[in-house]
């Protein structure tokens, strides 16, 4: 299991709000989104474009939108709509971009204060981001999604009463949505309501059984609650619907560990390193699972990696040295205490 649990939840759920739905949000009237009515061709650009983001091309989409654009400079509608096309390929400072004019142009569009929110969120700029959701919220005080988007938020700003409050908010406007329950879900666990966290993760799955994040969430928990099988269980199918999230394999190797079954944690700690070899953690928890089969020289191996990968963790430093010390060798042990030492005493930057 990813020792850091507040980073993974955060990691994994606060952007599950995301730009998934847009298509449930993306029909703008074509001739009410510009403060005079487009020129028929760009109508027809806009059209096109519109189908294309249908279909998920997002690049079509781009290029039709950049043709009603061409035509009709304020043309609020095409420059949200190729803002979304934007966000949905990962391109969040062009999207912001375009929500902007489209804010201009247009300063009652709340979607484009909603979709700018989650570009914000995206780049983590979490006070933008919350500056507007709640301006989206002010023009449309019943968009749940807004309240999913700023709850996230307040959650990264160390706001988790405020987060539960809008999550609160949103399962109360939109009862069957499993993403809110799967962010206050996480908010819970956060605050240490593991029962409440396993309650909002079950509910969510009840609403959308390929949740796969819930699944993640609620494994997380029962691990920390020692329910070692549940977790298992939980991260087992989480595999099933993500085969390739080589942070799920760590995590039951780490259940797995837990529970006695060393060989079993090593075959998914091995399995998660393939994965994504570039992950210090991982070397770390397989080092240790190493050290306590006895296999000495693997665990040095691993937390050399680890160190490799991240030179400035203390943990590493000191679970090698530990490993020196078990093998005789004083001075090699003394030298990764001391610097151990020295990184924990270290003032972050």
């Amino acid at each position: 299991m990813n020792m850091s649990m507040p980073e993974q939840f955060t990691n994994r759920v606060a952007f599950a709000v995301g730009v998934g739905s847009m298509l449930a949000f993306v029909l703008i009237v074509a001739a009410g989104c510009a403060s005079t009515a487009p020129q028929p061709n760009a109508v027809a650009w806009f059209i096109r474009g519109f189908a294309k983001e249908g279909r998920s091309d997002w690049n079509g989409a781009i290029a039709d939108f950049d043709k009603a654009i061409a035509l009709k400079p304020d043309y609020a509608g095409a420059y949200y709509n190729r803002g979304l096309a934007k966000e949905n390929k990962g391109d969040a400072d062009g999207a912001i971009a375009d929500f902007n004019t489209a804010i201009v142009l247009e300063p009652d569009l709340e979607l484009a204060w909603r979709y700018r929110g989650n570009a914000k969120q995206a780049k983590g700029d979490m006070g933008g981001a919350i500056a507007d959701h709640t301006k989206a919220i002010e023009l449309d005080p019943d968009d749940e999604a807004a309240y999913v988007g700023r709850g996230s938020e307040k959650q990264h700003k160390g706001d988790p009463a405020g987060a539960i409050v809008d999550l609160n908010k949103a399962i109360q406007l939109k009862p069957d949505d499993a993403v809110a329950y799967v962010s206050r879900g996480s908010v819970m666990a956060l605050k240490g309501d593991l029962d409440g966290a396993i309650a909002d993760s079950t509910k969510a799955i009840e609403l959308k059984p390929d949740a796969a994040v819930a699944y993640l969430n609620r494994g997380s928990v029962r691990t920390l609650k020692r329910d070692f099988d549940g977790a298992i269980a939980d991260f087992t199918k989480d595999l099933q619907l993500k085969p390739d999230d080589a942070v799920v394999y760590v995590d039951r190797g780490s259940a797995k560990a837990l529970k006695g079954d060393l060989d079993g944690a090593i075959a998914d700690f091995n399995i998660g390193i393939q994965l994504k070899p570039d992950e210090s953690d991982s070397y770390v928890i397989r080092g240790y699972v190493k050290k306590a089969k006895g296999d000495l020289d693997g665990a040095m191996v691993d937390f050399t990696k680890a160190i490799g990968l991240k030179p400035n963790d203390p943990d590493a430093y000191d679970a090698r040295g530990a490993v020196k010390q078990a093998k005789g060798d004083k001075n090699g042990a003394d030298a990764d205490f001391a610097k151990a030492k020295e990184l924990q005493t270290k003032p972050a930057h």
